[in-house]
């Protein structure tokens, strides 16, 4: 394990006061339910080979163009505060986004790790204390922790940038959005234009529900909160899929299906085949039942479509259940025209319905101790392949590597990311227990598909 230590440690707020960041910023029903799970924690690996910037200057403009950022993205400078009220028996959160002292911003070292380490694909969990100095947290913790963070770690020959953002103010698009306009912004100013414009200005307050103020019927947060959950021994590993790999996997999928149109996707597919490899790995037993569980993007399902400039939440979740012998027992066409089912399934009147029903009784994801036991034969797949991590640079050039922190790993867990070579590749950080990952690994026909570099 790599040896983090901290050379410094500040926090950053909007360059200046703004009119919008005086105003409570209210969680929408999305926000909410996530109050009990890990921030989102996403990186880049980027190699000080060929840069034509110093260290001392990557850092002050970096903590310069996170000022600027926070204009356009003023919450993230803040801290959740909840009000009670006792006679009503509830509560509700929001974002104070002039509380506290703002996002935070470490500077720490880790001279013994180089770019090749944290390139192997093999143990990725080296990455996790590039992110918040490896602190957990959950995302009510926002409270007193900072809703934004970044961390510059240098290596011996590169360094690594991560971003932790509590999942109860973004997704994973306003988390790209935010990482890409911080890379925009810093690449167009040179301190003597204070450049403030960005090219994607973020949208708040989606708000397609009559209430603007979401209330728990708690006023405690120990009667809904859940912590110190432990998803046991696992491996984490990256496996990358290239254009070429991604277009037979589309292909083969569809022809199985039987139909001259082609209406599987690429990733559609690659779903299908991690679904089919992990069960395959797990030797589980036939009449065992295995579930699908997808996050699906739900911005362009609405109607009207919603601008992936909205920063929020807004996206959906659902499964879909099978015997082991019945996905075995089909090909890869009939697993992937299942999850594409389920993708069609969900419109945008049924997405505004579940939240609408959200709103009226507001939840939050339960989480023990232990791993869930409905979970524990299935796959979770959480990021999208639209992802763009590497179209961030800050001045770099393109990142070597994209990594993520320790948020919301367990047993089963996929995370999707655009592909560093671009163009329809695809990544996969995936988490396994080790027996399992061991035998993915030995998987000939989830191999076959994998690049391997």
């Amino acid at each position: 394990m790599a040896t983090i230590k901290l050379i410094s440690e500040s926090f950053v707020k909007p360059k200046y006061e703004i009119e919008a960041a005086k105003q409570p910023y209210y969680l929408g029903p999305v926000d909410l339910v996530f109050l009990s799970i890990d921030p989102i924690q996403k990186g880049l690996l980027f190699s000080l080979s060929s840069s034509q910037i110093s260290l001392a200057n990557l850092l002050e403009k970096l903590k310069h163009s996170l000022s600027i950022a926070l204009l356009h993205f003023y919450p993230l400078a803040g801290r959740f505060t909840t009000e009670k009220q006792p006679e009503q028996n509830t509560s509700f959160v929001f974002v104070d986004c002039n509380k506290g002292p703002g996002a935070r911003f470490i500077h720490a070292t880790a001279l013994d790790l180089t770019v090749y380490d944290v390139l192997s694909p093999v143990d990725v969990s080296v990455a996790h204390s590039f992110f918040d100095l490896g602190e957990k947290y959950v995302n009510y913790d926002g409270h007193i922790k900072a809703l934004l963070s970044i961390q510059l770690t240098e290596l011996f020959d590169g360094v690594f940038i991560g971003f932790s953002m509590s999942h109860s103010v973004v997704d994973g698009t306003s988390f790209i959005h935010f990482v890409n306009m911080l890379s925009e912004i810093f690449r167009s100013n040179d301190y003597a234009s204070e450049i403030t414009k960005i090219s994607r200005v973020p949208i708040f307050n989606y708000r397609p529900w009559d209430l603007q103020v979401i209330k728990f019927p708690f006023l405690d947060p120990e009667e809904f909160l859940s912590r110190g959950y432990d998803p046991g021994p696992l491996r984490e590993r990256m496996f990358e899929f290239s254009p070429t790999s991604m277009a037979r996997l589309k292909s083969k999928a569809n022809q199985e299906c039987g139909t001259n149109n082609v209406v599987i996707s690429c990733f559609q597919a690659l779903i299908a085949l991690v679904w089919k490899s992990i069960t395959r790995a797990r030797d589980l037993p036939l009449d065992q039942k295995t579930t699908c569980f997808l996050a699906i993007g739900a911005r362009g399902r609405l109607d009207p479509p919603v601008s992936d400039d909205y920063f929020d939440n807004i996206l959906s979740y659902d499964q879909w259940s099978c015997k082991v012998g019945e996905l075995f027992g089909n090909g890869l066409g009939w697993a992937a025209m299942k999850v594409r089912e389920l993708i069609v399934a969900h419109t945008g009147k049924g997405i505004l319905d579940g939240y609408k029903m959200f709103v009226n009784t507001p939840m939050v994801i339960p989480r023990g101790s232990d791993p869930d036991p409905v979970r524990a034969h299935g796959v979770i797949i959480g990021g999208s392949a639209r992802f763009d991590m590497y179209g961030a640079e800050f001045g770099l050039g393109r990142a070597l590597a994209a990594r993520m922190g320790y948020g919301n790993k367990e047993d089963g867990k996929i995370t999707a990311n655009q592909g560093c070579e671009g163009g329809g590749s695809v990544e996969l950080e995936i988490c396994l227990r080790p027996h399992i990952m061991d035998a993915l690994e030995s998987d000939e026909e989830f191999i076959s598909f994998v690049s391997l570099s």
